[in-house]
């Protein structure tokens, strides 16, 4: 139930509709300290209408507004300040709670309308590293919160698939390469004979054109290079699919840049017919003058396309495929002058749809304060961390709870979600350092922090031999009311992270509330008094229900014991 949206409609009501409910709802704030209510309207708004003081008007609306379940409401100066029934409150929340279970907090704003969201996309033969986890957990995370909102998320890995460099690799390969020891360690071998063709290069300039020329006939269709490099593809998906299964993600389409070769001949012949192209020093651009950016390259004057390029086939192509609502790219800052560029010629070319496009930035993962780079081995691998992180819990767990059942399975769940909590919990434009210590605190605001409470209130659930049911049950202590208020609240955190493309809302939601939890915990005797026992677990169930949700959100599992 919104209770905002009550508290709304009783204020537009009490104020004759001068401002209409929506309107009321976007200017209701949360009080700061919670003994200043649970909502507050400033009447600073009304103030000119009425030609009166805002304190006048505060008192003046108090004293009409009244509902079931409100306790109160009283005038704070300038400000309406509404307290909610915690018996009345509570018991409507946890039954919602506890017939919805894992539905609680979704909606229907989406009306299954798909949206694309572009993630991951690391280059084949490539290392993954830590520097392509952020794409890959903020995008999946953002997916999820999509689908929570009534969305369809189309999750796509635009995968770096093609390009000179695979000219050169090819070249490396038939010179030094080994078709055994490839198969065995793909990346790894991939990677070694593509530095030791730029290590060879600097004495032998003839190897550029050869990479070059090999990328030409691989574009012209030459069957053997072709072959080589569906192998070297085949292969480092092999590899990729092992990291995705860590971090539990899935995709709907591996369609990478390779898949738009096709396409882009009839971009450049669009953007002619449009007469937006204008040659430049032999090269064909669209002009951005007014917008007061560099002109968009299209094609290069030997008639070679750009990234550019294969962006608007795959723009156009997206819309035609998934017809989407919105479509996003979760791709690192350093690229938003070539989003805005797309954008802009999309719109140029009367795609209004292009609108919907919106490119979604990140920050940098740093080590030491330093960005990561691949270059002369300066990376941190992705797969290399998260092994570490599981072998490191599975440690933690030995010394903490070596009876524990399933160690393998809650070492694996625990480690991957430290690394991925680690990511989210900061606002995605933040940069992240890296630091192992750091992800798997048990005690700090950390993914092993929020599953040990989930955990924690199934152990309690477990002693109480609690039975999850529909009876709804009253729970109006003072205590209890930081947890039933965060609850209440989670269908707007739900909203909120998807208007802002935002998973730390849910993470700092759901540390806030295990926080919460755990002050209950410390305060409450839950088990032993008779009286308020089941009241006191159908709030831990809802708990445990919230939390459990909002970490399969951010992409979590959440163990049961710990």
């Amino acid at each position: 139930m919104d209770f905002k949206q009550i508290f709304a409609e009783q204020l537009a009501g009490a104020i004759d509709h001068v401002l209409e409910v929506e309107e009321v709802n976007k200017v209701i704030e949360k009080p700061r300290k919670q003994n200043l209510g649970d909502f507050a309207f400033p009447c600073f708004v009304l103030a000119k209408h009425w030609k009166k003081a805002p304190n006048i008007i505060a008192n003046e609306l108090a004293a009409k507004l009244e509902h079931s379940l409100f306790e109160k409401v009283e005038a704070v100066g300038p400000y309406v300040n509404m307290f909610l029934h915690k018996e009345a409150v509570s018991k409507l929340i946890l039954s919602e709670v506890l017939q919805q279970r894992d539905q609680y907090g979704s909606n229907t704003t989406g009306q299954q309308a798909a949206v694309t969201i572009d993630l991951s996309s690391p280059n084949i033969a490539k290392a993954f590293s830590m520097g392509h986890l952020r794409s890959t957990v903020i995008g999946n995370a953002i997916a999820n919160i999509a689908e929570k909102n009534g969305y369809r998320p189309v999750r796509i890995n635009h995968l770096g698939d093609w390009g000179t460099q695979f000219g050169k690799l090819i070249v490396a390969y038939r010179k030094w390469g080994n078709e055994e020891a490839v198969r065995q360690n793909p990346i790894s071998e991939l990677m070694k004979l593509y530095l030791r063709f730029h290590e060879e290069a600097v004495h032998d300039a003839s190897l550029e054109e050869a990479g070059r020329e090999a990328f030409k006939q691989l574009e012209n269709g030459d069957k053997d290079n072709f072959a080589l490099w569906e192998w070297f593809r085949e292969e480092s998906l092999h590899e990729f699919a092992r990291i995705y299964d860590l971090l539990g993600v899935q995709f709907d389409s591996f369609a990478g840049e390779a898949f738009y070769t096709d396409k882009m001949d009839a971009v450049v012949e669009m953007l002619e017919e449009k007469r937006l192209l204008v040659e430049s020093d032999g090269a064909k651009v669209v002009l951005l003058e007014k917008e007061e950016l560099p002109p968009c390259l299209i094609q290069k004057s030997d008639g070679a396309t750009l990234y550019a390029t294969r962006d608007l086939a795959t723009a156009i192509y997206r819309k035609n495929e998934y017809d989407f609502a919105k479509s996003l790219y979760v791709v690192g800052s350093e690229q938003s002058l070539h989003f805005t560029q797309l954008k802009l010629v999309l719109q140029k070319a009367g795609f209004r749809w292009a609108e919907d496009m919106e490119h979604v930035t990140f920050g940098m993962m740093l080590r030491n304060g330093k960005k990561m780079s691949t270059r002369k081995g300066h990376v941190v691998l992705l797969e290399e961390v998260l092994t570490n992180a599981i072998e490191l819990t599975q440690k933690i767990i030995e010394e903490k709870n070596p009876s524990l059942i399933e160690k393998e399975k809650v070492s694996h769940d625990v480690g991957i979600g430290a690394v991925i909590f680690h990511d989210l919990k900061h606002f995605r434009t933040n940069d992240v350092e890296f630091s192992m210590e750091a992800m798997l605190n048990f005690d700090g605001e950390t993914g092993p922090y929020l599953q040990y409470t989930h955990a924690r209130c199934h152990s309690l659930l477990r002693k109480g031999e609690y039975s999850p049911n529909t009876e709804a049950i009253e729970l109006g202590e003072e205590e209890a009311w930081p947890i039933l208020s965060l609850l209440k609240d989670f269908d707007q955190v739900v909203k909120l992270a998807w208007r802002e493309y935002d998973p730390s809302k849910v993470a700092r939601y759901a540390l806030d509330l295990a926080r919460s939890l755990n002050q209950y915990y410390a305060h409450v005797h839950i088990l032993s008094d008779k009286k308020n026992k089941q009241a006191r677990l159908h709030l831990i169930y809802a708990t445990a229900t919230v939390l459990k949700e909002s970490l399969r959100i951010l992409g979590l599992q959440a163990p049961i014991e710990m």
